[in-house]
């Protein structure tokens, strides 16, 4: 985990689906400079149920899926809901089950730090990254990447796992 300063910004990406609340057990496949996240969606209707009442449809298990372009480096696991006060960016305004863009990142800054050493370092290409949280019910997703591409589909995460891979090596 990075160690949060006085600049991290923590700014809410709005117009994304919501991750679901109960149960969005996101699944991560990962490989070098590629990563790609589902999980499902909160995704349910209202609707008059002709007796002058409202019922709820759920509609097919609906996913999203989550194409990281250019990822560099991945954390996934804690905090859960219960203890999100403990991470360090909670006081900044990250909340569970949102995703958020944290601008002057620390983490970004820390890793620019360790690559100084190499003799073609060039601090201009960390500042084009970008630090993405996606946080859940039961974890949180944060990477450095430089955007990510989102589609939504629909079926159990098993089903959506050989897609997940087919977008894993294309490119």
């Amino acid at each position: 985990m990075y160690t949060v300063d006085r600049k991290d910004e923590v700014v809410e990406l709005n117009g994304l689906p919501q991750s679901s609340v109960g149960s969005p057990t996101p699944a991560l496949l990962s490989r070098e400079g590629r990563t790609i996240l589902a999980y499902y969606l909160e995704d349910f209707r209202e609707h008059e149920d002709g007796a002058g009442g409202t019922t709820t449809d759920y509609p097919p298990e609906t996913l999203a899926i989550v194409d990281f372009n250019r990822c560099y480096a991945v954390m996934f696991g804690p905090p859960n809901d219960e203890a999100f006060a403990g991470h360090p960016l909670a006081k900044r305004g990250l909340t569970p089950y949102g995703t958020y863009e944290v601008k002057n990142s620390s983490w970004i800054r820390q890793l620019e730090r360790m690559n100084s050493v190499h003799y073609l370092h060039d601090p201009e290409r960390f500042w084009k990254r970008r630090h993405l949280i996606f946080s859940f019910h039961d974890s949180v997703f944060e990477c450095i990447a430089d955007g990510f591409e989102i589609e939504t589909s629909f079926g159990s995460m098993e089903s959506i796992v050989p897609r997940m891979a087919e977008k894993l090596w294309q490119r």
